[in-house]
């Protein structure tokens, strides 16, 4: 078996720091022994992009929130997705993980950052979307493995009742809170619901070929 080579260490604030490793053709972002995600199973990460963009339709000059970059999956299937007239902000926490898509993963990243339609805020997404509202047409978290966190404690509060309402606040009418999580959480689509949301629970593959461990995908529009 081809061995890990470890290629950098980020550090995250208030939380334990993240590792990247390659091995042969492949990346891995790691915390502890929990492999947060690699180029390997991408395929929820790409879903969340597009089925997102899917249910926006046609809208005029969008305008999109993406809660942690990763390894850039979802923005790309993103700008993909969106016309020259839509904007991005990507909120991305950890430096590192910026220094890495800019370095070692330069070829996956393809530009996407120096997209002219991409913002790039340093800084936790929880204060974008507290700045915005009434901004965005659609936010997208993918951040600490979903409601059931890993990495940081302080990004619980994205996924409570008081992050709920703040995000609800930020949209636009009829704009789509989309957020990704490792396993299905009851406890949080009901607290979804109760927050003013009409929600669809969606299961997505890990991989873009249709097969690896199944992931959960919520879609939650403001009632």
């Amino acid at each position: 078996m081809t061995p890990r080579e470890l290629l950098g260490i980020a550090e995250v604030p208030g939380g334990e720091p993240l590792r990247l490793f390659r091995r042969g053709k492949d990346f891995m972002i790691v915390l502890d022994r929990n492999e947060l995600m690699s180029t390997r199973m991408s395929g929820s990460e790409v879903a969340l992009g597009t089925m997102t963009c899917d249910r926006l339709g046609g809208r005029n000059a969008p305008h999109l929130l993406i809660g942690g970059y990763g390894m850039g999956f979802t923005l790309r299937a993103v700008l993909a997705r969106l016309g020259r007239d839509a904007r991005v902000t990507v909120a991305e926490l950890v430096p590192g993980i910026i220094e890495w898509a800019r370095g070692p993963m330069v070829e996956l990243t393809a530009g996407c950052l120096d997209d002219p339609r991409v913002t790039l805020a340093m800084g936790d997404v929880g204060n974008a979307i507290y700045a915005g509202r009434g901004t965005y047409d659609a936010i997208l978290l993918d951040v600490d493995n979903g409601p059931d966190g890993l990495t940081r404690p302080a990004n619980d509060g994205l996924y409570s009742n008081r992050g709920l309402d703040e995000a609800r606040v930020a949209l636009r009418p009829g704009g789509v809170l989309a957020i990704w999580s490792a396993a299905p959480d009851p406890v949080f689509t009901r607290r979804l619901s109760r927050a003013g949301f009409l929600v669809d629970e969606v299961k997505v593959r890990a991989r873009e070929n249709g097969k690896g461990a199944t992931h959960t995908i919520w879609f939650a529009t403001p009632r």
